[in-house]
């Protein structure tokens, strides 16, 4: 029998992001774990593609605080089609977790074109941390 997938509290979750003079708004978190496995889909307003930007072709990093200290990061280059001036959607970002990780999103750091965009979490995620 295979392992049961572990279950991720909430499931979904937002916060805000200023990047700089690259803009500020909103983003969506969507987890989903696997085991110790774990995936964060990010959405956000606070970047608009300045071009079409091709599937594949957005590097990401999202920096979490895990357990209310220390911090975790999750990577990819994976994100869909993107039209010129559409927000920014990037993942599945890919990470490992423990049982019982708590997991706040800290900041964000794509990079396009060869040119990196570092955003920072200006409000609490809501409606509470990721717990796995």
């Amino acid at each position: 029998m295979a392992p049961t997938a572990g279950a991720v509290e909430p499931q979904s979750a937002t916060l805000s992001f200023d990047c700089g003079s690259f803009g500020s708004g909103t983003a969506t978190l969507t987890a989903a774990q696997n085991g110790t496995s774990a995936t964060i889909q990010v959405s956000t307003s606070a970047i608009t593609a300045p071009v079409n930007v091709a599937a594949g072709s957005v590097r990401s990093t999202l920096t979490l605080t895990k357990n209310g200290s220390g911090t975790t990061t999750f990577t990819g280059n994976r994100n869909p089609a993107i039209p010129s001036g559409s927000p920014v959607s990037t993942g599945p970002l890919t990470g490992t977790v423990a049982a019982g990780d708590s997991l706040v999103g800290k900041s964000l750091k794509i990079v396009v074109f060869g040119i990196t965009v570092n955003c920072t979490a200006t409000s609490a995620q809501s409606p509470g941390p990721f717990v796995f």
